[in-house]
């Protein structure tokens, strides 16, 4: 019997499978290992146990695995690939593979075939695959140089915004109640101390501010009717939708003089899977600014398209 392994590696969590020709064995999670967000060390702590629970937990020796698939961010650098080879092999018989985050993505939607796929999580970004199999992409530069409409710009946007609201506070400035659920969700008592944790840089006793998390304190205050937030919810949608008509032209620049009829559009991501209004900007502007563009309703896992790959064999 010959058994594959699956790694998802996102900017908030990283799960995995074990499976063989038909079945899931058993699955496990852990928080991101992604080296942009946390050192070397914790990230290595944290994927040898989620390795031990699904070894456990399936009751097989990860020795026995014919092949994995490890789909991470950052393998442009030599120093992540280095590590994930490491600690992978260590751990783990048979073949590695290693492709980016979005790449396995980009497979759970299409199994190889043509297609966009837009993330918007933590981060986002978007990639397309032609029919020849070449691929495109735009976005992903982070967070302090891009992913627009990213759970992280959603919350970071947020407050900037509401900040903005209230340096305007009786000169025809919108009222908002971001401020209050922001400082609430982060246990705060003053507008001071949330300018002050926005502002923080990481260091040793204290991790830098968690913006993403404030995407869904974003989301309900547009729920309950703030102007400034449904406003941000839009422009996120907005932003996606232009990273998608990039890849697009890229895709079509490179093609042949025939063009498509259709094009499937899929995503992923914590924002555009659970928070519904980004979802009908961004396919919203996609019906101007794109018209064969099939939006998909229903999010695809990675984790599909990592068992995928391990299956087939081979990175395309």
């Amino acid at each position: 019997m010959s058994l594959f392994l699956a790694i998802d590696a996102g900017g908030s969590k990283t799960q995995c499978l074990l499976a063989d020709e038909t079945r899931i064995l058993a699955r496990g999670s852990t928080g991101t290992v992604k080296l942009m967000r946390v050192a070397e060390q914790e990230a290595t702590v944290r994927l040898e146990r989620m390795l031990q629970q699904i070894a456990t937990t399936a009751g097989i020796s990860l020795s026995h695995v014919t092949r994995t698939c490890f789909g991470l961010a950052g393998l442009s650098s030599p120093a992540v690939r280095e590590w994930a080879q490491r600690v992978v092999g260590a751990m783990v018989g048979g073949e590695l593979v290693l492709c980016g985050d979005e790449e396995i993505a980009l497979d759970a939607a299409f199994a190889g075939g043509p297609g966009i796929l837009v993330i918007a999580g933590t981060g986002s970004n978007a990639i397309g695959r032609t029919a020849s199999g070449h691929i495109y992409g735009a976005g992903g530069w982070g967070p302090v140089l891009g992913d627009e409409g990213s759970g992280y710009w959603i919350g970071l946007e947020a407050i900037r915004a509401a900040l903005r609201a209230q340096d305007r506070i009786g000169l025809g400035g919108v009222d908002t109640c971001l401020l209050r659920d922001i400082e609430r969700h982060w246990k705060l008592g003053s507008l001071g101390e949330l300018v002050a944790l926005a502002n923080h840089r990481a260091d040793s006793v204290r991790p830098a501010a968690d913006f993403a998390a404030l995407a869904p304190v974003v989301a309900h205050c547009a729920e309950e009717g703030d102007v400034l937030a449904a406003g941000i919810l839009d422009r996120a949608g907005e932003e996606l939708a232009e990273i998608v008509t990039l890849v697009y032209r890229k895709m079509s620049a490179a093609a042949t003089p025939e063009k498509p009829a259709a094009l499937d559009v899929a995503f992923t991501g914590s924002v555009l899977a659970q928070i519904a209004p980004v979802w009908a900007a961004m396919a919203a502007r996609l019906a101007v600014s794109l018209p064969i563009a099939r939006v998909s309703g229903t999010p695809v896992d990675p984790l599909d398209g990592a068992l995928w790959r391990a299956r087939k064999g081979s990175a395309t």
